[in-house]
């Protein structure tokens, strides 16, 4: 498919859960929603960056895309920015990239290996994102450690407050 294109509106979010969102226009998001049943997209915003994300739903049947702080200061947009946005399908097996010192551990322990696959699409995307947020390569190898150690030790079961006591103490 090809990219699709528009104009939004950064918007301040009154929720606690992210801090800014452009509307995603209904055509746009019923076209996305029928190539994809999980909603993951790639969005390039300004022409000058791209990210993996979810169109998520906003109430009455409206869809938003957030906007992390990292991504506005980058851009530097604030409240009122107006955006040039492309969004595609994510074609990507997970929705974020793999780090590549989780991809080493996983391949190296069978059974985190098999534990990991069987976790559902949204918690493996969740331990992408925490084993790959560090700059370090060594804080990822880390990190991926601690979380194949926790997978296996509570048979796939994720508590995340043990599991991010375990990245921290992680030597």
């Amino acid at each position: 498919m090809e990219p699709l294109h528009f104009q939004a509106v950064l918007e301040l979010s009154s929720n606690n859960l992210w801090g800014a969102h452009f509307k995603v226009p209904p055509l746009v998001a019923a076209t996305l929603s029928e190539a994809r049943e999980d909603r993951r997209v790639v969005c390039r915003l300004n022409d000058r960056m791209e990210y993996q994300c979810a169109l998520v739903p906003f109430g009455q049947g409206q869809l938003v895309i957030t906007v992390n702080k990292k991504i506005q200061t980058q851009l530097k947009l604030r409240e009122g920015s107006v955006l040039q946005v492309s969004l595609w399908p994510d074609e990507s097996e997970y929705g974020l990239p793999m780090p590549e010192e989780l991809k080493e551990v996983l391949e190296q322990d069978e059974e985190g290996n098999r534990i990991f696959h069987a976790l559902t699409p949204g918690k493996i995307r969740t331990l992408l994102y925490l084993a790959g947020q560090p700059k370090s390569s060594d804080i990822r190898l880390r990190r991926s450690i601690a979380i194949l150690d926790h997978l296996i030790q509570n048979n796939g079961k994720i508590d995340f407050k043990k599991l991010n006591q375990a990245m921290r103490e992680q030597p």
